[in-house]
């Protein structure tokens, strides 16, 4: 193993090799960019992947191919959530950061760093961010400080404005394998089953898996939203809208947490589907197998690919500014059953 090789083994990443590379190699060359447009699904990993190469870019290691050390100072202080050089802004539940929150990091980037080699700012779902307070980062992308590093988190690469991908390094991050996911659970202590069925629904989303492993809380409302879905599904009109209702009122105007239940959902639908194909590949609700072939016996093949089509547009739907109480009550309607 090359000493560049070893260097990226070093970074606190599952995963995204390819892009812990790319980092790599540019902290090697003295090439790094001053902004970074790191995107991809929630939870995949990309907060994760900014801390380390903030780790990096700030590393006390003698030798470059040695950073992060994850020892140092200036590691352990980012590692902890406590370093003066580190401006880490998000939105407050689940709210788009605003234009003012936007200026004051720009404004603390502009500042020299107290003692790092960088000052370095994270700004989390930046797909959510309004264009005109996108706007607001574009002196600092057009004339960036030497000592400044900008980490942008997005779901969506194309949610960011032109002007703003133009200037910035993209790395679209991919999901990672599920035997990867698998390999670290066990690592961490997960036992084999469990680890199994955290990597299947985990949907390659690391941060996802994680989070499962070490509390139970993600599971449990999995099970309550795959029960909310065998209602629906077992329900006539009257029914399903009134699971509407109780839906809609729970989530209130919290779209990450109706992405979640549509995610599950999706899932739960596309397992059904191989299932009425008989398909051999395994079901990522694998603890639900006797469920998911109770329902699958009921339906003709095209039904249940009308439903994973049918969550997929009520998934597309939360991008937008629709009543998210109608696009529930639409989707239930759609659901198969109602003949």
């Amino acid at each position: 193993m090359n000493s560049e090789a070893r260097g990226a083994a070093n970074w606190p990443v599952i995963g995204h090799e390819w892009a812990v590379e790319f980092l790599q190699r540019a902290l090697a060359q003295g090439r790094n960019r001053h902004a970074y447009l790191i995107s991809g699904s929630p939870s995949l990993g990309k907060m994760r992947l900014a801390l380390a190469f903030a780790q990096a870019l700030n590393c006390e290691a003698d030798l470059v191919t040695q950073r992060p050390c994850l020892a140092c100072r200036s590691c352990l202080a980012i590692g902890r959530g406590h370093d003066p050089d580190l401006i880490v802004a998000a939105g407050e539940a689940g709210a788009p950061l605003k234009i003012d929150a936007i200026r004051d990091v720009a404004r603390l980037l502009a500042l020299k760093p107290y003692s790092a080699r960088y000052r370095i700012a994270i700004l989390d779902d930046f797909h959510l961010v309004a264009p005109q307070a996108q706007d607001a980062l574009l002196k600092t992308l057009e004339e960036p400080p030497g000592h400044a590093i900008l980490l942008l988190l997005a779901a969506s690469a194309e949610r960011a404005l032109p002007t703003i991908r133009s200037r910035a390094q993209q790395l679209p991050l991919r999901p990672a394998p599920p035997e990867l996911i698998k390999r670290h659970l066990i690592a961490e202590g997960c036992d084999d089953e469990r680890a199994d069925l955290l990597a299947r629904l985990s949907g390659g989303r690391v941060g996802w898996a994680l989070s499962a492993a070490a509390d139970d809380t993600l599971l449990q409302f999995r099970a309550e939203m795959l029960d909310t879905l065998a209602r629906v599904v077992a329900g006539r009109r009257l029914a399903r809208l009134k699971e509407s209702e109780k839906l809609s009122r729970r989530a209130g105007k919290d779209k990450a947490l109706l992405r979640g239940v549509l995610e599950i959902w999706q899932t739960y639908w596309r397992d059904v589907l191989l299932q009425c194909y008989e398909s051999p590949v395994t079901a990522c609700n694998s603890d639900r197998r006797a469920e998911i072939r109770a329902l699958a016996a009921g339906l003709e093949p095209p039904a249940a690919l009308s439903a994973v089509a049918a969550t997929g547009r009520a998934l597309r739907t939360l991008d937008t500014n629709a009543n998210l109480r109608l696009a529930l009550d639409a989707l239930f309607l759609d659901y198969p059953g109602l003949d």
